[in-house]
């Protein structure tokens, strides 16, 4: 699982990275990147924290590096995001609202965000905060804050 995770989380960001970075490029705009992580703090997602940490130091190191060309990027943690994909595993009811529960009262505003939310907080980096680049936003609540 551990390799999995890390192939899609922390591979899978380095090399669209660098497939879209010539895009970027050739567009000579001022487009940001966002490197979305998800970011665990209790019980079993204590194992993947490497690749949660490859993914926001990979946003600073890319945003040394393509700066120069004319390309921001930054990182954005995601908490426990109402996004359904509780809905697409093999959990039984019991055990997925269990999960929810859990994650609900282990965070600072006792609630799951949304998508909307999450989209914001894109929308923001993307379009409205272009004085900002190598940033890890943490869109969870308060969880890893408070």
């Amino acid at each position: 699982m551990y390799d999995e995770l890390f192939a899609i989380n922390v591979k899978g960001v380095f090399f669209t990275v660098q497939k879209l970075a010539p895009l970027a490029e050739c567009e000579r705009r001022h487009r940001p990147h966002h490197l979305d992580r998800e970011r665990h703090r209790h019980g079993g997602h204590q194992r993947l924290r490497g690749r949660q940490r490859g993914a926001g130091s990979m946003a600073r190191s890319f945003s040394r590096e393509l700066l120069p060309r004319g390309i921001r990027v930054n990182a954005i943690s995601p908490g426990p995001i109402d996004s359904g994909i509780l809905e697409t595993v093999n959990l039984s009811q019991e055990a997925a609202d269990r999960f929810r529960a859990e994650r609900t009262s282990s965070n600072p505003m006792k609630r799951y965000g949304t998508v909307e939310e999450f989209a914001k907080a894109a929308a923001f980096l993307a379009f409205d905060a272009t004085y900002t680049t190598g940033i890890e936003l943490a869109v969870d609540g308060g969880e890893t804050q408070l």
